[in-house]
């Protein structure tokens, strides 16, 4: 708990497709927060193995020797469906398993500790979260100052869905956070471009946001001026980065060893994962070499194999991919109702825009415009995220305390029309919020006395290829003939995104409403403290296991230190039998709880103080 009077700093935390990074507002300016490896990015890796669960650094550096337990790229699949196609492309990609849980969830099949376990895409982003806020504790010493941190801003791609947002704030909750808001990526982009520039910029500037990441792509514009970021337009596709690009440059690199040695390596886990990051690291060294090569030694069935990729190879794979980019930037630019001149900046976000073909993509797009490269691609998003958390937290600063952010719908809102499945369209994709906004409807048919108000999220005009958000019945309607009782439905949304609907029956006042928040979702209360409770059990679990390790290290040692000649007899039995008891106390207590683990390691520590600083 928080100290009297002590008040937690908010955190801004870019949850990313591959890498995670956290920031903080602090003495008066953002800091990234760097891992306890010294790095400011954190990749997004959870790895389950015999002695427990691993993090980022750690577990992304035993991929290869565990690839059916090492989970990455968690952010396509969380608010998804297991039955959509994007899902079932991504799993024949991946070595660990992915099955249908209830509601066609997916859900992740992993061993840990010799146990088969199943995990919710919530969970397995939880845990990527607990570990970017236990990076922040660290950093900020909230052990040190009895500080409880726990709110945070979390950011999603501008095209997520409703279902893919509240999945991401539940995940939030599940790893202890108080999400203050789901942030757009673009948006704290433009923030960590224009926080400098908003207070002395008079003329409204016009910035267009290239966000191109691991797993997603984004384009926002915004204008940015007189005190005030304000969202116009957003496109994008939450499917659509570099782990595409890997996949490419993977399917490329199978066909051309099936084609060499006539040997299908597809079924071999271990070998793709070796393929797959020698691919990661050819497709970043073709962003600053024109060829880059792919060696792997005895890559499947003793077979050694080696291939050289150039630029042009790259883009040629990819070209489908790089064109779907620059169409994304035209239909947000027409969405906005802005002329591709008047964009004043376009900035690149997201580590795929170091790419040379997306930049010269980017450059003739806009007529040989130069490309601003003043934010960090990697860390844009996560600084963005730290001032809106600061101004959510009420944290003083003027800077921070002045800053006024006006976003957009990202798809449209509607009813179904009269059980037709045709979607009325209420609220347009990019409408500003806070907003409120009605529809007429009337009966379908005669002497109706009720109507079922369907909510949906989506660009199709068949309700059914769209997203259902909720539903509620409206009664009170007088019998009438068809089409002559009418009523009004209202779609009101306020700052945090929250949507209320509202029917109301003309004639006799009668009314209904539903509230849809980014706390609803697929997972029920009862489901989220379940896992929370887990959750708390894991990370007991890993202390445990950390303790248990720190007393088998210590005791071995000790057994090692007893050989020296240069101790007496006497001091040499005295530590190797301490160290003989401890290994034997370990073996006979496999259920020991932490605090009697402790104990055994504070009682060798206060015996041999000397050593154990030698340590």
């Amino acid at each position: 708990m928080a100290s009297k009077g002590t008040k937690a700093p908010a955190i801004g935390i870019d949850l990313g497709t591959t890498y995670s990074c956290v920031a903080v507002w602090q003495n008066n300016r953002v800091e990234i927060i760097p891992n306890d490896q010294g790095n400011r990015l954190t990749p997004s890796c959870v790895a389950f193995t015999e002695d427990g669960r691993l993090f980022g650094d750690v577990a992304m550096n035993q991929t290869n020797m565990n690839p059916t337990n090492t989970v990455f790229a968690i952010k396509r699949l969380i608010g998804r469906r297991f039955s959509e196609t994007s899902v079932q492309n991504d799993i024949k990609h991946w070595a660990f398993k992915v099955i249908a849980g209830p509601k066609d969830r997916p859900k992740i099949v992993v061993n840990c500790r010799g146990v088969e376990k199943q995990f919710s895409t919530e969970e397995i982003s939880s845990m990527i979260l607990l570990k970017m806020k236990e990076i922040a504790e660290a950093y900020l010493e909230c052990t040190i100052k009895n500080v409880a941190l726990t709110n945070a801003v979390i950011t999603v791609p501008a095209y997520f869905n409703h279902s893919q947002r509240q999945a991401t704030k539940n995940a939030g909750v599940i790893a202890g956070l108080n999400v203050l808001r789901i942030m757009d990526e673009p948006t704290a982009a433009a923030i960590a471009y224009g926080f400098d520039k908003i207070a002395v910029e008079t003329n409204e500037k016009n910035v267009l946001v290239f966000d191109l990441g691991g797993g997603t792509f984004d384009v926002s514009l915004l204008s940015i001026g007189h005190g005030k970021f304000m969202v116009k337009a957003t496109a994008g596709d939450t499917h659509l980065g570099g782990e595409d690009f890997d996949d490419r440059l993977v399917d490329h690199c199978i066909r051309e060893f099936q084609r060499k040695y006539h040997k299908d390596m597809t079924r071999n886990a271990r070998s793709l994962r070796r393929l797959r990051t020698a691919c990661e690291r050819a497709k970043r060294n073709l962003s600053f070499s024109p060829r880059a090569t792919i060696e792997l030694d005895y890559l499947y069935d003793g077979i050694d194999f080696s291939s050289t990729i150039s630029q042009g190879q790259f883009e040629e794979l990819n070209k489908d991919l790089f064109a779907r980019c620059m169409d994304l930037i035209e239909k947000c630019l027409g969405d906005a109702k802005i002329d591709k001149a008047k964009v004043d900046t376009v900035v690149l976000v997201g580590g795929s825009t170091r790419i040379p073909k997306i930049q010269q993509l980017l450059q003739d797009l806009f007529n040989g415009k130069e490309l601003s490269k003043g934010v960090h691609p990697d860390e844009a998003v996560a600084y963005g995220a730290a001032i809106q958390a600061a101004n959510l937290n009420g944290e003083v600063d003027k800077e921070v305390k002045d800053l006024v952010l006006v976003d957009v719908t990202p798809l449209s809102l509607g009813v179904d029309k009269h059980d037709e499945r045709m979607m009325t369209f209420v609220v347009p994709r990019n409408t500003p919020i806070p907003t409120k906004k009605w529809c007429l409807r009337q009966t379908a048919y005669d002497n109706q006395t009720s109507a079922l108000i369907l909510i949906y999220e989506g660009e199709s005009a068949d309700s059914q290829y769209n997203n259902l958000l909720g539903e509620f019945t409206l009664d009170g309607i007088e019998p009438a003939s068809k089409g002559v009782s009418k009523f009004d439905v209202c779609f009101d949304i306020d700052a945090d995104g929250i949507l209320t609907v509202s029917a109301e029956v003309r004639s006799s006042g009668h009314k209904k409403q539903i509230v849809i928040s980014k706390q609803n979702g697929d997972l029920t209360l009862e489901e989220i403290q379940t896992m929370v409770e887990q959750a708390a059990r894991y990370k007991a679990e890993d202390e445990k296991h950390k303790e248990r390790i720190s007393l088998e290290d210590l005791a071995e040692m000790l057994k090692s230190k007893a050989i020296d000649p240069g101790r007496s007899a006497s001091e040499m039995k005295t530590m190797k039998e301490a160290g003989e008891n401890a290994i034997a106390w370990l073996e006979t207590n496999h259920l020991a709880e932490i605090g009697e683990i402790n104990k055994q390691l504070k009682e060798l520590k206060t015996t041999f103080p000397a050593l154990c600083d030698e340590n």
